[in-house]
């Protein structure tokens, strides 16, 4: 049976519903497989690092979720802090038989913010294209065919509606959990 752990904070916690809202809720219900929310509130990709072991490795999951970077955004975190944490985090799964699946930052309507994020979810594309691992685009979830962010989708434009977390949820393609380390 395969055991997913979702990693990362308010996005994949559910933040203000709860995490019977979340993303991680839908992709229990597509899969059929143990689904873990370890999303927290206000987390950076720093604190993600930091209870990697709690959080992901004590669950002993066969996949990790992780979807961070947002609030280092916030709080100006550099660009090069952020990505040295992903790739502990990847690298910390791997080195333990757990497949990591990286999930693209939703928008955020802040244009200098947002325009720190377009670079990250750059990076993280050409990381995971370079590393051969799997996407979640949560990203592409909040834009129409136009190009333009879906208002409706978001709360205070940063966290998701209970419509933009059925958004993310239908964003993911379960057959993403299909591969193994």
């Amino acid at each position: 049976m395969k055991r997913i752990v979702c990693l990362g904070d308010s996005l994949t916690y559910g933040f203000p519903y709860g995490p019977r809202t979340s993303w991680t809720t839908y992709l229990a219900e597509i899969t059929g497989y143990e689904v873990i929310n370890e999303g927290i509130n206000g987390n950076t990709t720093g604190d993600m690092l930091r209870r990697f072991e709690r959080s992901v490795l004590a669950h002993r999951p066969t996949h990790v979720v992780i979807m961070g970077g947002t609030n280092d955004v916030v709080w100006r975190e550099s660009h090069d802090r952020i990505v040295d944490n992903l790739k502990r985090m990847v690298e910390l799964a791997e080195a333990n038989g757990i497949k990591p699946v990286l999930g693209l930052p939703i928008p955020i309507d802040d244009e200098e913010m947002e325009r720190r994020l377009v670079r990250l979810r750059e990076w993280i594309k050409a990381h995971a294209q370079a590393k051969n691992l799997p996407i979640i685009d949560f990203y592409s979830a909040f834009i129409d065919g136009n190009g333009n962010v879906i208002d409706s989708y978001f709360l205070d434009g940063a966290h998701p509606s209970r419509q933009g977390y059925e958004a993310m949820g239908r964003a993911i393609d379960p057959r993403v959990f299909d591969q193994g380390v």
